[in-house]
């Protein structure tokens, strides 16, 4: 009987000592978990650039030989080449050679082309990095007025926002008992009078 117990406890020791080899087997076994990494949400925000605003265009007075003389609206960076072109090209007597078609314009600037043997006229405190094809004001031949009664289509044609056309209405307008007669010309309104009003006179 008690050889029969001291078997009993050998076969449940075995059991035993068999589980335990077991479970270390199986752990051995078992592959790694590898480690979470846990990644914070970014605070760097994008860069938006600001709005650059865009450059306003430019009005420039167009007269001389040119085809469509007037006042045109123009985009920054435009060249008298340009100017020329947006009043329909220059006329066939035009004398571009006298011209810095490269200049750039500025705003209210007027840009005059000459006509081949005309007398460029000479600009009064001419501003800084100006040429004989733009001027900002009333540019008359030195000392020489144009008389209202007496000059030629050539002759009024040089003066500021005359064009051959308004040159001829002028004429056909006389005489003239004053300067500020030319307010009924058609074609010369309170704007382009006071471009002239300094430049010509009445004898």
């Amino acid at each position: 009987m008690s050889a029969l117990k001291g078997l009993r406890g050998y076969i449940g020791l075995s059991l035993l000592w068999a589980a335990i080899m077991g479970g270390a087997l199986f752990l051995a076994r078992r592959p790694a978990t590898e480690p979470i990494e846990i990644i914070p949400p970014s605070t760097s925000t994008v860069a938006i650039p600001a709005a650059i605003p865009t450059p306003g265009p430019l009005r420039v007075d167009i007269a001389g030989a040119v085809k469509t003389p007037g006042v045109y609206v123009l985009p920054r960076g435009s060249l008298v080449a340009d100017a020329i072109a947006a009043a329909g090209g220059p006329a066939a007597d035009a004398d571009l050679d006298r011209l810095n078609k490269a200049l750039a314009l500025q705003d209210g600037a007027q840009v005059y082309v000459p006509r081949i043997a005309q007398p460029v006229p000479t600009p009064i405190n001419p501003p800084a990095a100006s040429s004989p094809a733009t001027r900002s004001g009333p540019t008359p031949v030195a000392g020489k007025l144009v008389d209202l009664n007496a000059a030629s289509v050539d002759e009024l044609d040089t003066l500021p926002g005359v064009g051959p056309a308004t040159a001829q209405r002028i004429i056909e307008g006389r005489p003239y008992g004053a300067v500020e007669d030319l307010l009924r010309v058609k074609g010369i309104g309170q704007a382009t009078f006071d471009k002239l009003k300094d430049l010509v006179t009445v004898r």
